[in-house]
């Protein structure tokens, strides 16, 4: 693992036990089995939806994306704020929001396939 998936999974120790695991050229940061962040490039990336999607948008943080055979795809990831980054304490706050989020989408997506 680089040196930046240390330092997240460090910083993020305050919210809980965090795992890295290596997906399509970057990394799932996941809690409890469930993904609830991504790192691409060394940049960190924390689920959001419609519920916490307006704390990034006020700041203009951008979703991750990427393309798709010529086409951009927009994931429900958003670029995490530069605080997250330096204090464990935002962190966790940051981190609960993504996890609540990926919670949300888990349970949304196991209703869908239950239909």
């Amino acid at each position: 693992m680089s040196e930046f998936i240390d330092y997240i999974v460090e910083l993020l120790e305050p919210f809980g036990h965090i795992h890295a695991r290596r997906m399509f050229g970057g990394y799932g940061i996941y809690y409890d089995g469930v993904m609830f962040g991504l790192v691409s490039d060394d940049t960190l990336y924390l689920k959001a939806d419609d519920s916490t999607s307006k704390y990034f948008e006020s700041r203009g943080l951008g979703q991750f994306e990427y393309d798709k055979g010529g086409k951009i795809v927009k994931m429900s990831y958003y670029l995490a704020p530069e605080e997250v980054l330096d204090n464990p304490e935002d962190a966790a706050l940051w981190a609960q929001r993504a996890y609540e989020a990926a919670l949300r989408a888990k349970s949304r997506a196991n209703r869908a396939s239950r239909k």
